[in-house]
């Protein structure tokens, strides 16, 4: 069995590709340039793990936003328009649109809510709960491929960084 070699382990003599040369890519100033920005490889990094997404979850239908957001409903039912958003950091009016979607595509209920008549309160269908869970595993195999090219060590750094950057910026946020 041939075990997976680190990008920090160097090549040892005699082992099956120590005698291949590297593979040298062209210099490409652009990449030079770009790939030194953290919000463009975020971003690119987003896209990549929306298209493994919906490689894996073969559905055009449903996006991981809205899967995010029937999450949020799965777990906590009936919530109105702003805790959702909020849950999920998401503008009014992205919040509103996503939740139309659903709500057009029958995974969502709203009503109008009896406390305060100019806000909705919505609710996953069963529907809903029926899709969460036949994506649910291909949902969780899109977050792992996502990372597997890092080690578990650093996957475990990775999503510690990740976290430590959202929490920070949010704290900023709500200072400000």
């Amino acid at each position: 069995m041939m075990t997976k070699r680190s990008p920090t382990q160097k090549k040892t003599v005699g082992s099956p590709d120590a005698a291949a040369p590297p593979v040298r890519e062209p210099f490409n100033p652009l990449r030079q340039v770009m790939w030194r920005r953290p919000g463009f490889l975020i971003r690119r990094l987003t896209q990549i793990g929306q298209a493994i997404f919906f490689d894996l979850c073969k559905s055009e239908s449903i996006t991981p936003l809205q899967v995010g957001m029937l999450t949020a409903l799965s777990m906590n039912p009936w919530l109105d328009q702003k805790a959702i958003g909020r849950e999920l950091s998401l503008d009014r009016t992205t919040t509103a649109e996503v939740l139309k979607r659903l709500g057009d595509k029958g995974l969502v209920e709203t009503r109008v809510n009896p406390d305060d008549r100019r806000s909705r309160l919505s609710v996953i269908t069963k529907d809903g709960l029926n899709l969460i869970n036949d994506l649910h595993e291909s949902i969780h195999r899109s977050q792992e491929l996502l990372i597997e090219p890092l080690s578990p060590e650093d996957r475990v750094v990775f999503m510690s960084l990740l976290a430590q950057l959202v929490d920070a910026h949010e704290k900023k946020e709500k200072a400000s």
